[in-house]
Formats: structure tokens, C-alpha cells, sequence
């Protein structure tokens, strides 16, 4: 597996590559969830590119930045042992040389939801992912549906600005207790840890959303949105400093 630090190094590899070309991106902390990303974008390609970058610019909260998870030594043997060819490992002059004085919005989608309670995060995420998009031209680029929000918006993006890449979504992965998989699992406490699945059981009782709320917050959840987006239930909620989401197939009429 090669490890490409430089923009120009990742672009002459690509160039050399004949075949389809899959991409992953990510922030690194791997778990089980990027882990299938990847084993599926093996399966469907010659080869398999993934990037671990903590991208700064997505951050609402400096301090949320600053506690980010930094796993890289045990992240490159997982994607080596996974089969990957390359991992490009970029740092912040490189990817943003304008200082992030040019930057890639929506106005209409991004604004809700996470985007409420979050500003500015969707305009990084989008920054990010045209740049690396545009730096590794895949064929195909792979995103999991945990955050359904971002996949409809990178959906979005590839459409509004002709981007030849098919955006592949990929199921949430979970913990055998049903807690969706995240990075930010390894900051919950002990007693944090045994809460969190609460989330995801909840979603999926048949009750009104208003019982939804009022049970996450009897359980010690801050709520910050609990809302329908076409034919998924969408929620955040944090315990202490961590920020957890989630979501779950959501029918009119059936409860929800």
C-alpha cells in the first residue's frame, strides 16, 4: 500500500492507474463501518484509494476538533490488511493553500437539520469533498448512510456540478447493542457507552415523534433535532460533550 502525502504524487499515481478506480474518504479513527466502505469498494473495483484527512473547515466547535480521535498508525494496518492500494494523507497548507478563502455552499438543504445546529459544517464538508474528488478523480466514491444528510448533499453536489463520480451509499454499520458506528464512540464514558443504543431503540418504537423527544430527554439526551427528511427519521442528540446521530426508515402513519 503506498502512502502519498502530496497532492502531485496522488494525481501522477492516478494517472498511471488503469481500470476503475474506487475512493473512500475519511477522518480516520477507522471502525467496522469505514471498514465495510472499503471492503466494498475493493469488491467493485481494480483499485481502492482512501484518504484520511480531519478536515478543520467542518468543525463548529474548535474544542470537538482538538478531541478528534487521531488512530493513524492502527488506521493504515487496517486499510493495508483490507486490501487498499493507496492512502492519501494530506495536511491543511495543502488541501486549503487559499486558506479557505473560496469555499462551496448550499443553500437550501445544508441549512437545516445538522446544518441549524452546526454552521458552517456543510460548507466544509463540501469544500473537502470536491477538492478530493477533483484531486483523485475515482470512478466511484463511497459514503455510509448514517449521515444521510451529507450523502444527499455530496448527492447533490456530484449532480449540480457535472461530476463524474457515482456516489455509492453503503448501509449503517452498527454495534451488536445497535448503536450506530462513529468515531466519536471511543469519547463516550463507561455510563455514556451504556446510554447511547437508547437512541437508535427509540427511533425505532412506534410511537409520535413528541414521545420520541420526551423519552430521549427523560433518558438524559440533549436533544438537538428530532425530524422527518423524505423517508427517514433523522435525529441528533448529545451525552455530555459527545454528539451522537442517527436514523431509521421512517412510513407516514406508522407511528413515527
Amino acid at each position: 500500500m503506498q502512502r502519498l502525502t502530496q497532492i502531485t504524487d496522488v494525481q501522477t499515481y492516478r494517472q498511471a492507474l488503469a481500470g476503475s478506480v474506487g475512493f473512500v474518504p475519511t477522518m480516520g479513527a477507522l471502525h467496522e463501518g469505514h471498514a465495510s466502505l472499503v471492503r466494498q469498494s475493493v469488491n467493485d473495483n481494480s483499485h481502492t484509494l482512501v484518504s484520511i484527512f480531519v478536515n478543520p473547515t467542518q468543525f463548529d466547535q474548535s474544542t470537538d476538533l482538538a478531541a478528534y480521535p487521531n488512530t493513524l498508525e492502527t488506521d493504515l494496518n487496517t486499510l493495508e490488511m483490507l486490501g487498499v492500494d493507496a492512502v492519501f494523507l494530506p495536511d491543511f497548507n495543502s488541501m486549503y493553500p487559499d486558506d479557505y478563502a473560496y469555499q462551496l455552499s448550499e443553500d437550501r438543504l445544508s441549512r437545516k437539520y445538522c446544518g441549524a445546529h452546526r454552521p458552517g459544517h456543510f460548507d466544509g464538508v463540501l469544500s473537502v469533498v470536491m477538492k478530493l474528488f477533483n484531486i483523485t478523480q475515482p470512478d466511484k466514491a463511497y459514503f455510509g448512510e448514517k449521515d444521510h444528510q451529507q450523502l444527499t448533499l455530496i448527492k447533490g453536489l456530484v449532480e449540480a456540478f457535472f461530476v463524474p463520480v457515482e456516489v455509492v451509499s453503503c448501509p449503517i454499520v452498527r454495534e451488536p447493542d445497535g448503536l450506530a458506528m462513529s468515531s466519536r464512540n471511543l469519547r463516550l464514558s463507561a455510563a455514556q457507552r451504556k446510554l447511547a443504543p437508547m437512541l437508535y431503540q427509540v427511533l425505532s418504537q412506534a410511537t409520535s415523534l413528541t414521545a420520541k423527544h420526551q423519552r430521549l430527554e427523560k433518558l438524559g439526551f440533549d436533544v438537538d433535532y428530532l425530524e422527518v427528511m423524505g423517508n427517514r427519521l433523522l435525529a441528533a442528540a448529545s451525552l455530555g460533550e459527545i454528539r451522537l446521530i442517527d436514523n431509521v426508515p421512517y412510513q407516514p402513519g406508522g407511528g413515527a
